[in-house]
């Protein structure tokens, strides 16, 4: 099985992030200790990102970079071009992840193909890891085939107490596969839910700390974003809250399908 000790279980994501926005948020996160920046290639702020990382002068190993390659890019002439120009924005020798951000190539694209020139990547020192982003059962059983399951690092999905994408993390745990939480607050609706608000109240935390709480007690990892520094910071204290098991299986509850993340090319879920 994959070791993911090698990352940070919170991260501060930069997803609608763009420009000075993106800088400061990553340079406010990196002051603050986060040492997970996760970006993507269509979020068009990898250069911000990347000026963050550099100004703040962190050691490279210390820090642990994802980007992800966009769905143009999912083929044979793209893909490892792209990815040198994603590092060339982002001032890095390589990222420590790079994943499929959707499995929607262009042209019907085999995964064969782009997942073969993902393990390239890997193989040629651009990335240290590869995995998958907004991959259903039937998309994993597909690349578990080609890859094998110890090569996918994790599968980045849509987890948070309104949609806990159950099904998935259910089979990517059979299979050895890591799940990343993207939208972990639903877009701010969870932190206004009366049940995690009493949760927070009864345990003298914040609603923010008990879904990063909740999030983490399901072995996950999160990638919340902010370009607040007080937000930034109460996530953090996220990773030090801790919950009961009834009070998890009541956040549990919450489940009642409402995907925020839903493209045209989105593929048909497990729901």
């Amino acid at each position: 099985m994959t070791n993911h000790s090698t990352m940070p279980q919170l991260g501060a994501g930069t997803f609608r992030l763009t420009g000075d926005e993106a800088y400061e948020s990553v340079k406010m996160a990196l002051e603050e200790g986060y040492r997970h920046i996760d970006t993507a290639q269509i979020y068009d702020n990898e250069d911000a990102v990347g000026k963050a990382i550099a100004d703040s002068g962190i050691a490279r190993e210390e820090l642990f970079i994802t980007t992800k390659v966009w769905n143009d890019n999912l083929s044979e002439r793209a893909l490892l071009d792209s990815v040198k120009q994603s590092l060339k924005k982002l001032q890095l020798e390589y990222v420590d992840l790079l994943l499929v951000h959707w499995p929607a190539p262009p042209d019907n694209t085999p995964m064969e193909t782009y997942l073969g020139e993902m393990a390239k990547a890997k193989a040629q020192g651009l990335t240290r890891n590869i995995g998958v982003s907004n991959f259903t059962i039937a998309h994993l059983r597909d690349a578990i085939e080609i890859l094998g399951a110890d090569e996918i690092y994790t599968n980045q999905i849509e987890v948070h107490p309104y949609l806990t994408n159950e099904k998935v993390r259910q089979f990517a745990a059979q299979e050895g596969i890591h799940i990343t939480a993207y939208m972990p607050f639903a877009v701010g609706k969870v932190l206004k839910d009366k049940t995690i608000c009493n949760i927070a109240s009864e345990t003298g935390a914040s609603a923010a700390q008990v879904v990063v709480a909740w999030q983490l007690a399901h072995g996950m990892a999160t990638i919340p974003s902010s370009t607040k520094r007080t937000n930034l910071q109460d996530n953090l204290k996220g990773c030090q809250h801790s919950l009961s098991a009834d009070e998890i299986a009541t956040i549990d509850q919450l489940n009642c399908g409402d995907r925020q993340a839903t493209p045209d090319f989105a593929p048909q879920w497990d729901e």
